[in-house]
């Protein structure tokens, strides 16, 4: 089910938060809308949820109305009732006014697809923050909705937490039969959920299209930088460097940077320092030769995007 938005615009306190003219969200997708902090993610996912209604401009959701379409919708917020997990699972299907017999149904599949079915007594409010994850998924996956939103949904986890479900959350997602649609301020995050992007900053789209095409024609420093590139001057050309094609040592295209810090992460380096104006990392082997703080290095990258 594909989603559209033409004219949208939203203002709060005279200040506008989202200014998108035309925008479309393939359907059977995941898509993930990706910015900084403050660029209007959470904004433009409430509004194709139809939570709040634009000043401007109108969304549909499979060419209807954004109010009068089924959306399951994940908060970045766990929100429960202090009851059973199973009672949490079966509200919305209680609601929707489902039978006694569907509503089983759903929650077994749902939480056998999550692998939540030995929490089903637990108390939903006292659950740890990956459990409570992936109970926030299953309530949503008992909905069947055909568009599926979900703001941040690995954020506020612990490392290890969010190490397995980020490696688990595509095969998640694909349980349902739905268009997906996430919001990121992590570009890693973004490349390995999401099969499209879309790159929002102040409000605005500066890229949407299939991850690979965003990713590898960034185009403007916007882009390059939500997607956690290094933006640099060469030549008087403006450069985007992917952090993992930076590299110490002669080739490509080189650099120079004063060494400023020098961090032992055990089994390897990371020196930081600049070019230019612009602050960038590298990380060197363990048992290479390791600069100190003060030196002054050459750097290469081995692949880089030429900006407008």
């Amino acid at each position: 089910m594909e989603v559209s938005l033409e004219g949208v615009q939203v203002e709060r306190d005279g200040r506008v938060l989202l200014d998108v003219p035309t925008l479309l969200l393939r359907g059977g997708r995941t898509t993930a809308i990706l910015g900084p902090n403050g660029s209007g993610k959470t904004t433009l996912l409430r509004v194709i949820a139809g939570l709040d209604r634009p000043g401007t401009g109108r969304v549909r959701i499979g060419g209807l109305p954004a109010h009068a379409s089924r959306v399951a919708y994940v908060f970045q917020e766990q929100v429960f009732l202090r009851r059973s997990v199973r009672d949490n699972l079966e509200l919305g299907l209680r609601l929707r006014g489902l039978d006694p017999a569907e509503r089983r149904v759903r929650m077994e599949e749902a939480a056998r697809l999550l692998g939540i079915t030995h929490l089903m007594v637990r108390r939903a409010d006292r659950l740890s923050g990956g459990e409570g994850r992936r109970v926030s998924l299953a309530r949503a996956l008992c909905l069947r909705a055909p568009l599926v939103l979900l703001d941040e949904p690995l954020e506020g986890l612990d490392r290890p937490t969010y190490s397995r479900l980020l490696h688990e959350l595509p095969q998640l997602l694909a349980a349902f039969d739905a268009t997906r649609i996430l919001v990121t301020h992590n570009p890693g995050e973004a490349v390995r959920l999401a099969e499209d992007l879309v790159v929002l900053v102040d409000g605005r789209v500066h890229a949407s299209g299939e991850k690979r095409d965003v990713a590898t024609n960034p185009r403007v420093p916007e882009v390059a930088e939500a997607l956690g590139y290094f933006v640099v001057m060469r030549d008087g050309r403006r450069i985007a460097i992917p952090p993992d094609a930076l590299r110490p040592g002669s080739g490509g295209e080189e650099f120079l940077m004063e060494v400023d810090e020098v961090v032992d992460l055990v089994a390897s380096t990371e020196i930081a320092g600049r070019i230019g104006e612009v602050r960038v990392h590298v990380e060197v082997p363990a048992g290479s030769e390791t600069p100190a703080q003060g030196d002054r290095i050459h750097l290469h990258a081995d692949r880089f995007f030429e900006l407008s």
